[in-house]
């Protein structure tokens, strides 16, 4: 059973799990797009929401903050600067809701279901 449990394991040890989510958040930011499985996909879409409300919310009296604790789950300076001053600002009016998951089929090596992550256009 797992009543309680936070998060997905996906097959990796917690170190390896956070570096991961952190990789694939930041490339999301980066990229605005990217191509990965439905179970990554699905564990960092949720975290990446909250970055953006975090930081679509942040007024100037919170900002260093808002900052920091973005900082501390992106680790890059940049893609901090990036989440504030580009991505955040297009979701003002919007509610939630800022990713989008697409189906793109099934892998050709495994056959993992593959899909495309993407944030909404406005």
């Amino acid at each position: 059973m797992r009543h309680r449990v936070y998060g997905k394991r996906l097959s990796r040890s917690t170190g390896h799990r956070t570096a991961m989510r952190r990789n694939l958040i930041s490339d999301l930011f980066e990229h605005e797009r990217i191509r990965t499985t439905r179970a990554k996909a699905a564990s960092v879409r949720g975290a990446s929401e909250k970055l953006i409300t975090l930081a679509k919310h942040a007024d100037e009296d919170d900002q260093v903050h808002a900052r920091r604790m973005a900082a501390k789950t992106l680790g890059d300076p940049a893609m901090v600067m990036k989440l504030f001053d580009e991505i955040a600002p297009r979701y003002t009016e919007r509610p939630g809701g800022y990713t989008r998951i697409l189906k793109l089929g099934p892998r050709k090596g495994d056959g993992a279901e593959m899909v495309l992550l993407e944030l909404v256009e406005e």
